[in-house]
């Protein structure tokens, strides 16, 4: 992907961001709005959005390749939540449950995937949603478990396992595993409905982000958070396919996905359940606008590093 691409496509989701916030301000989103954009956004639009996600087309090169990444990104995730559970316990519990899920989960759903694809073609794609298994299966089983209370740990995994997105994950994994082809008519509505995921989501992280007090968003902690998502986390995964010799391809695809900024749902998360939204929003919007020269860096890196 061209330097210029990689912007536009930043650019475009902050202009989005911009209109939610616009709206909020001018009372066309109003709070009871947001709530229906939350329930709206997490109970249908995600779920499509991840269905699709699992539609691939699988051959044993693909497969091998496919396995490599999986086992990475299942590493990885290992490791982002060893991450989650050691370096945020100073912090006020409201703002740890915000920073423990966006560690753990990346806006690499959203904004992953079409750099993969620029960067690697349609096999940088292909990767990249095999990629996303383990984290799609993670945000939506412990990383939902940050923001839930309930009186036991039993009665949390079973709301957990009631979540519209966990439910997506399942039924996306037996077609991806099966090969089963959907209907024309169901594959065209879960296609029009995925095609909206980020739009949407945009429009309401800049409807939450019209109540936050934007002049707080750089604090130390925000700071902290940042470096670890944008610069930590990519380092450790390079560091690991350059010493395991893993494909090129597949090394790029999963240091470029690692460096994804917090992931859009901590802010949507945090609304639904009643956590610090503002908090989740000022992480959201400065790692995400720090990603935009922490990108192209990183792209720059893996050409350099792996060739």
């Amino acid at each position: 992907m061209e330097l210029q691409g990689l912007v536009n496509l930043q650019l475009m989701m902050f202009i989005e961001i911009g209109i939610g916030w616009y709206l909020r301000k001018k009372g066309l989103i109003t709070e009871e709005g947001k709530k229906v954009l939350t329930d709206l956004v997490i109970d249908l639009i995600l779920p499509c959005n991840i269905i699709q996600s699992f539609m691939i087309d699988m051959d044993k090169e693909i497969l091998k390749k496919g396995l490599q990444i999986l086992v990475i990104s299942m590493i990885l995730q290992a490791f982002c939540t060893w991450i989650s559970a050691t370096c945020y316990n100073r912090i006020e519990k409201e703002k740890k449950n915000v920073l423990q899920y966006a560690t753990v989960c990346s806006n690499a759903g959203f904004l992953g995937n079409p750099v993969a694809e620029g960067l690697f073609g349609s096999l940088g794609l292909l990767y990249a949603s095999i990629y996303l298994i383990p984290q799609r299966i993670v945000m939506w089983s412990a990383g939902v478990s940050y923001f839930t209370e309930s009186p036991s740990k039993k009665e949390v995994v079973k709301k957990v396992l009631r979540h519209p997105c966990i439910i997506a994950v399942e039924i996306g994994l037996v077609l991806m595993m099966t090969q089963i082809r959907l209907p024309g008519f169901l594959s065209r509505t879960l296609a029009s409905f995925s095609g909206s995921t980020t739009p949407v989501t945009m429009l309401l992280i800049g409807s939450i982000m019209a109540g936050a007090d934007l002049k707080t968003m750089v604090t130390k902690i925000t700071v902290v958070f940042s470096v670890i998502r944008l610069v930590l986390i990519p380092l450790a995964v390079l560091a690991a396919c350059v010493l395991c010799r893993v494909d090129g391809v597949v090394a790029g695809v999963s240091v470029i996905l690692a460096a994804m900024p917090a992931g859009s749902t901590t802010a949507i998360l945090a609304a639904k359940y009643h956590r610090d939204e503002e908090f989740a929003s000022k992480c959201v919007v400065l790692t995400t606008v720090l990603s935009m020269a922490a990108i192209p860096a990183w792209s720059m890196v893996i050409m350099a590093v792996l060739g």
